[in-house]
């Protein structure tokens, strides 16, 4: 009985009152869900309709779903983290539970909150934007989807069981070494990245096929909106980057579970051969996730200011110039490591040439706006909000790419603050603007307006109060990951503003729940397909699509395709039944649940391996070979949509946006 007492206390994490109310909570909503859906005989339903589907449509929802969760997830630790530095010599954390705290928000926020979030846009827009029927490889886009999940589930679980990784979200060695962090936080870190990260390559390879190979009729490069180029820019580094993750996780594993020494300097490892990998990956992902917001803005400065975009060639040429040099600019974050003058003279210009063709599409989205008819809608705000916050980031990033300036401010509460409001200016504002542009398209209701404009304002005003007096308290000598500081070092004050403007970043997330709620029960019905007069080829089909997008797929003439037919009056067509002689049996993916059980098989393997039980992670492994042969053996994976059903599903669809239709 003792043995098993021991064993219990050492697998589920046991002695903080937040930990035990989590579990609670935890406990409390997984019985919701699985009463919920008993009740309501919903579990086929589930099964059928969403976790065994490969439309990218459904898949496009279920990732914004898991942003959103961690989104709250990643914000909670934030909360949390403020708090304790509200005051001084506060004792709400211990300094171990900061540490875990800090590491989890920012892997959460980074891979797990900004990436799904990334992949929910890419799936909901690119395949109607480049009038396609579905992604290049929609199983693929299934597996990437559910490796994301499993991998994030594992990360998660780290939480109430075995503990937290603390070694922050770079995870450097030594400290990360077995020797200095013997726990099974660690194993969650890699092992959760590591699969999760799979998906994401996958995505990216699927993207760059889909916009590369699956494109309209007509559709040139020269005519493909801007968001899909951001999407293809962000796949190229994607497809460069993620690797060298992998492989520096990877090895990081095998010190800890095999005994080798890669990082290991005793037995002739290097922890420097890690940092460059990983920054390898880490600085580009900053482009890989601030790429496609920058493809959002075009999308929406274009469309409420009813304007053709300002300098779309320049707006391509500066996507792949930020795609090529964002790549070159990894070493900067560790200029203080003496890598030598020249090595960080070279990366210290490469990282300022970054804002070249950054200032052309902040100039080309502002005289975009130029005598515009500007539209204040939700998108648009998101899309101004950015502008400003931008600028800083810009501003203060060009300071600690001043290689001297940045042995002062690295490590400092100014780069905390710098970071913020790139990743928060940049990726977070430009998401929520693309979740309300094509939460319509999606869905076929729009969110409310009034709710979403006090979100709005409690965020800006939240974003600035928290993240403006940390560049004071960087100047001021406070670095970062200090968990508590001394009364008499005249931080106080500007810690108090900074946690109170977290609170209200808080409660506007909270506003942003509230208004999916509300729109999900009251929300009213969009019946046009087009809610914001939009210019671009998803906006000239019902909402929400049908399952195959387009009955006909379209030929482009024009950039703005959309736009031009409304232009010419072709878009009086637009509602009416496609001619009959133009339907043709539609090919379509079957449902799958290999996907799901590949996901599910990573993950038994991956718990296994975090707490050295072997015989799991062979089960796993079996698993995963079970998945493959099985698809390998399957033949029964497509069918085709009748023309009949084309004719019933085109005239449901099309019931209230126009009377009169004929077929």
């Amino acid at each position: 009985m003792s043995g098993l007492n021991a064993f219990l206390s050492h697998f589920f994490v046991t002695g903080d009152p937040l930990i035990y109310a989590s579990d609670v909570l935890i406990v409390l909503v997984s019985l919701g869900i699985i009463v919920t859906l008993t009740y309501l005989k919903k579990w086929k339903w589930l099964w059928r309709e969403w976790l065994t589907t490969v439309d990218h449509k459904r898949i496009a929802i279920m990732y914004l779903i898991a942003a959103i969760l961690m989104l709250f997830r990643g914000g909670a630790d934030a909360e949390l983290l403020r708090t304790q530095l509200a005051v001084p010599n506060n004792s709400f954390l211990t300094a171990e539970h900061y540490d875990q705290i800090f590491t989890t928000h920012g892997t959460i926020m980074i891979l797990f909150m900004a990436m799904p979030m990334m992949f929910a846009l890419f799936n909901a827009a690119v395949p109607l934007q480049i009038g396609a029927r579905d992604v290049a490889f929609p199983y693929l886009n299934a597996i990437s989807f559910w490796l994301f999940f499993f991998g994030c589930l594992l990360f998660n679980l780290s939480f109430v069981i075995g503990g937290s990784p603390d070694g922050g979200w770079t995870s450097y060695p030594p400290l990360t070494e077995l020797g200095f962090s013997p726990g099974p936080g660690e194993n969650y870190y890699i092992l959760g990245i590591l699969i999760s990260g799979l998906g994401s390559t996958a995505t990216g390879i699927n993207f760059m096929a889909t916009i590369l190979k699956m494109r309209a009729p007509g559709m040139t490069l020269m005519k493909l909106p801007l968001f899909c180029w951001s999407v293809l820019s962000s796949s190229i580094i994607i497809l460069f980057a993620f690797p060298a993750l992998t492989v520096a996780l990877a090895l990081l594993l095998l010190d800890r579970t095999m005994g080798t020494d890669f990082f290991t300097i005793l037995h002739g490892g290097n922890p420097m051969q890690f940092v460059n990998l990983f920054w390898v990956w880490g600085h580009p992902e900053v482009y890989i996730v601030v790429l496609p917001a920058f493809g959002v803005y075009s999308e929406v400065v274009s469309t409420f200011s009813r304007k053709t975009v300002f300098g779309y060639k320049s707006m391509v040429f500066s996507l792949l110039a930020i795609t090529v040099i964002g790549y070159l600019t990894w070493a900067h974050h560790f200029f203080t490591m003496g890598a030598g003058a020249s090595v960080n003279t070279f990366f210290a210009i490469s990282t300022m040439c970054v804002g070249i063709p950054t200032g052309v599409k902040m100039f080309n989205w502002l005289f975009t706006m130029f005598r515009g008819r500007i539209q204040f809608k939700l998108p648009m705000l998101w899309t101004l909000a950015f502008i400003p916050a931008f600028a800083i980031a810009g501003a203060t990033g060009i300071m600690l790419a001043a290689a001297p300036a940045d042995y002062q401010f690295h490590n400092s509460q100014f780069l905390v603050a710098h970071f913020h409001m790139a990743l928060i200016g940049g990726v977070v504002f430009g998401y929520v603007a693309g979740m309300y542009y094509w939460w319509p398209k999606l869905f076929g209701f729009s969110l409310d307006e009034r709710l979403g404009r006090w979100a709005f304002w409690l965020w800006q005003i939240g974003f600035y109060g928290c993240f403006g007096p940390q560049f004071a308290l960087g100047f001021m000598g406070m670095t970062r990951r200090m968990y508590t500081y001394p009364a008499n070092m005249g931080w106080n004050t500007l810690n108090l503003v900074s946690t109170c403007g977290a609170y209200l970043m808080g409660v506007a997330f909270l506003f942003i729940g509230a208004q999916i709620v509300y729109s999900i029960l009251k929300g009213k019905r969009d019946v046009t397909g087009d809610p914001w007069d939009g210019r671009t080829l998803e906006w000239s089909i019902p909402s929400p699509p049908p399952l195959y997008n387009f009955a006909v797929i379209p030929t482009v003439q024009a950039r703005d395709e959309w736009w031009r037919r409304k232009q010419s009056g072709e878009a009086a067509q637009r509602a009416a039944f496609p001619a009959e002689a133009s339907l043709q049996p539609i090919h379509m993916p079957r449902n799958s649940s290999i996907p799901f059980l590949v996901g599910l098989s990573f993950f038994v393997g991956g718990f296994g391996t975090v707490f050295h039980w072997y015989g799991m992670s062979i089960v796993g492994g079996v698993g995963i070979l079970l998945c493959l042969l099985a698809r390998s053996l399957q033949e029964n994976v497509d069918y085709y949509v009748p023309v009949d059903e084309i004719k019933r599903t085109e005239i449901h669809l099309r019931e209230g946006v126009t009377h009169g239709l004929h077929v």
